[in-house]
């Protein structure tokens, strides 16, 4: 989807997802991995223009959707991207539950301290962090056309 000529993702809303508790009943992906070293992504572009294709060739994939990342390990991460119906021949998930979202903006380098800021949210409202998925809204080049790099944190918290 683009914006204009020198865009491709949506300009974002953060007030949807700002200190939100939202809930997902099997809400569908397509899953892929990205290559890592010390959680900084190698292989990321490669991996999501593989899956945009794959997603647009199976007339499943939706105009603005959410791009989930799990970041499981030092050199890897698991990467969901919302998908409209099941694609043949990919790896699908399905996420479910309960998640307190909190949106961030700023240079991927405040990533940890982002990180403690969530934990410190989700502990004041006297839950437990199942599992963290970040949720990047834009890519590098549409970060620069709007000026703004939102970041949505998404902790599971049942």
């Amino acid at each position: 989807m683009s914006t204009d000529d020198e865009t491709c993702c949506p300009r974002f809303d953060p007030e949807p997802w700002d200190s939100k508790t939202l809930t997902w009943q099997g809400k569908r992906f397509m899953q892929d991995r990205v290559t890592c070293l010390f959680h900084i992504p190698l292989n990321y572009g490669a991996v999501m223009t593989r899956m945009e294709a794959t997603l647009r060739a199976a007339g499943a994939k939706l105009a603005a959707p959410v791009m989930l990342s799990d970041e499981c390990s030092l050199w890897g991460a698991d990467v969901f991207v919302e998908a409209g119906k099941d694609v043949p021949g990919a790896k699908m998930a399905t996420i479910s539950g309960t998640f307190m979202s909190k949106v961030f903006e700023g240079p991927f380098s405040q990533i940890g301290h982002w990180v403690e800021e969530m934990k410190a949210w989700v502990g004041n409202e006297g839950k437990d962090i199942n599992k963290l998925y970040f949720y990047y809204t834009t890519c590098p080049k549409c970060v620069k056309k709007y000026g703004k790099n939102y970041v949505v944190l998404l902790a599971q918290v049942d």
